[in-house]
C-alpha cells in the first residue's frame, strides 16, 4: 500500500488566482475550478460566479455550457468516475485485484478530494446525464468484475449474492476509510500515514470477519 499523502487535511487552494483558459476548453477549465471551489468552501459554498472567476471566464460563458451548478458538478462527477477507474482498474487485476483496487480506491479519494465529495452525493448532480451514467457504470463494472475474479479464484461457484456482499462490504470499508481521512478523523488515532497502518487494518478486517462467523447465527436471530 502507497504512502497517499504527508497529511490528511483537506485540500486548500487559493480562490483569487483564475486557471488558465484558452477558447476551445472551457469545459476543462470550469471542471477544474468546480473541484477546486469544493476543495476551499465545500459544496455548499460553491457558485457560478465563484467557478467562472477562478475558471477566468464570464458568467454568462460558463452558464451557456452548463446551465447551472447542477450541469457543473454533473461534469464533475462524470470526470471522477473517469479518473478513478483508471487508477483502481490498473491495480484491479488477478486473485488479489478487489483487495488491491480497494487500496487504490482510498488513495484517490485522498488525492481528489474535490471529486470524491460531488462523485457520491447524488442530489448535486443529474443521475440520468449519459455522460455520467456512462462513466459510473463502467467504474461499478470494474468494482463488480474484479470482485467475482478475485472470490472465482478460491471457489468453483460463485453467486451473485456473493458477488453483492462482497462488493457492499469493501465499498462500505474503503469508502469509509477514505472519508475518515479527509475529514481528520483518523490522526488521533493512525497518524498521519495510512500506509503504515495498513497491517493493522488489515489484521483487524480479518478480526471482524471471525467475529462475524462466531457470532453470525446470533445476529441473525436478534
Amino acid at each position: 500500500m502507497v504512502r497517499f499523502a504527508g497529511n490528511l487535511d483537506a485540500v486548500t487552494t487559493d480562490a483569487s488566482a483564475p486557471l488558465p483558459y484558452h477558447h476551445g476548453n472551457l469545459r476543462a477549465v470550469a471542471v477544474a475550478a468546480a473541484v477546486e471551489e469544493v476543495e476551499t468552501v465545500g459544496v455548499a459554498g460553491v457558485s457560478m460566479r465563484r467557478i467562472a472567476r477562478r475558471a477566468g471566464v464570464s458568467h454568462a460563458a460558463l452558464a451557456y455550457q452548463f446551465g447551472d451548478k447542477t450541469g457543473i458538478f454533473t461534469a464533475v462527477a462524470a470526470d471522477g468516475f473517469r479518473l478513478a477507474a483508471e487508477m483502481i482498474g490498473s491495480a484491479a487485476t488477478g486473485a488479489a485485484g478487489f483487495l488491491l483496487g480497494g487500496m487504490k480506491y482510498v488513495e484517490f479519494g485522498i488525492t481528489h478530494p474535490g471529486h470524491f465529495e460531488v462523485m457520491f452525493r447524488p442530489n448535486l448532480y443529474r443521475g440520468d446525464d449519459p455522460d455520467l451514467a456512462s462513466a459510473r457504470d463502467a467504474a461499478f463494472d470494474l468494482l463488480y468484475g474484479s470482485a467475482r475474479a478475485s472470490l472465482a479464484a478460491g471457489s468453483e461457484q460463485v453467486t451473485d449474492e456473493e458477488v453483492v456482499g462482497l462488493v457492499v462490504a469493501g465499498w462500505s470499508l474503503t469508502h469509509g476509510l477514505a472519508t475518515l481521512a479527509l475529514t481528520a478523523n483518523l490522526r488521533d488515532r493512525v497518524g498521519d500515514d495510512l500506509a503504515s497502518f495498513a497491517p493493522t487494518l488489515i489484521n483487524g478486517v480479518v478480526t471482524l470477519g471471525n467475529l462475524i462467523r462466531r457470532e453470525g447465527e446470533n445476529l441473525a436471530t436478534t
